[in-house]
């Protein structure tokens, strides 16, 4: 039968996540104003010298916030589904902007087209360019895949869609998989091919277009249609390395022995992580993205964080989200 909703409750001796978000934003944007130079410099501060302390506070406080709404029973999927879309909806209003003539909202005044794959095959094809790859990487560490559930300024376009359809039955994870690998070998052979071949960069640029595109069309005639993710689990090359390179964070979410495969839990997971091989096994798939929305659902699901328990890794795990979906709204531009 199904399992009631686990509804955390933090204990009274321990500092808020929202305090422990609120630190840890404005450590990191700290750091950025003051070490990091030109051009990643947070936007205030590039239309105002000094303004950027005013935002640093103003992200440091909405972190804190979020993280401790975070904490309410019930509020995760919702949150983290409107929060996506603000940043995402902030990503793409800076680069409108810069399209329009204010190049101070493009990271390097130079357009990047905002592809995914281009983390990847971009830095391959210039031969520099490393900013957007390490900040991913820093990023895979610190929350591992939660970055494709959190942080990815396309993916945020594909839950929407996908939640307009009832979750219908995705292809097999190792067809997904498979999939996504061949198209992350073919960016990397295509960028390495086309920088040594030493054809026009236009060339480059309407393959990528298209590229996007087709990653567009998938939403909208898949993912809307079927109620999965498509683009995300079977389409985004970028995104088969997230999930493999994320295990460099510890967290992970469990399957206890509990589970009495009710099914409760599959419609809340839109990577499709979670079907009858999945709750046989008793281990997630690897299209689990540590978005967390399957966790409100049932109690025989659990987040770790090495030793420590479900409770105290649901509670780092969202100031860390908080934190850096907060810096990420500072300082990821194209």
């Amino acid at each position: 039968m199904p399992r009631s909703p686990i509804t955390p409750r933090l204990p009274t001796h321990s500092p808020t996540p929202g305090v422990s978000a609120f630190i840890l934003t404005a450590a990191l944007l700290a750091a950025v104003q003051l070490v990091v130079d030109e051009p990643v410099l947070l936007l205030a501060e590039r239309f105002v010298p000094g303004a950027g302390w005013a935002e640093i506070a103003l992200l440091a406080v909405y972190a804190g916030w979020l993280a401790d709404r975070l904490q309410r029973p019930g509020q995760w999927a919702r949150l983290r589904t409107r929060v996506w879309l603000v940043f995402s909806a902030v990503f793409f209003g800076q680069l409108t902007l810069g399209l329009l003539g204010v190049e101070r909202c493009l990271m390097t005044g130079e357009l990047h087209l905002p592809v995914p794959a281009l983390v990847v095959g971009g830095p391959l094809y210039r031969g520099e360019g490393l900013f957007m790859p390490i900040l991913l990487l820093s990023t895979l560490v610190l929350v591992g895949p939660a970055w494709c559930s959190w942080l990815c300024y396309i993916g945020a376009w594909d839950n929407v869609l996908a939640r307009r359809a009832r979750m219908g039955r995705p292809p097999s994870p190792r067809v997904r998989e498979w999939t996504r690998f061949g198209l992350l070998v073919a960016t990397v052979v295509l960028a390495l091919g086309l920088r040594w071949s030493g054809l026009d960069t236009l060339v480059a640029v309407l393959l990528a277009a298209t590229f996007g595109l087709a990653g567009v069309g998938v939403m909208a005639w898949v993912s809307r249609r079927r109620g999965w993710m498509a683009h995300c689990t079977a389409f985004c090359p970028l995104g088969w390395l997230v999930v493999r390179l994320g295990k460099l964070s510890p967290f992970r979410i469990g399957i206890r022995p509990s589970c009495v495969s009710c099914a409760t839990c599959r419609p809340d997971c839109r990577f499709g992580a979670l079907d009858r091989e999945a709750w046989r096994r008793q281990r997630v798939h690897d299209s689990c993205t540590l978005c967390g929305d399957c966790l409100q659902t049932c109690g025989a699901l659990e987040l770790r964080y090495g030793p420590l328990g479900d409770l105290a890794s649901r509670r780092l795990l969202s100031v860390m989200v908080a934190a850096l979906h907060a810096v990420f709204l500072g300082v990821a531009r194209i």
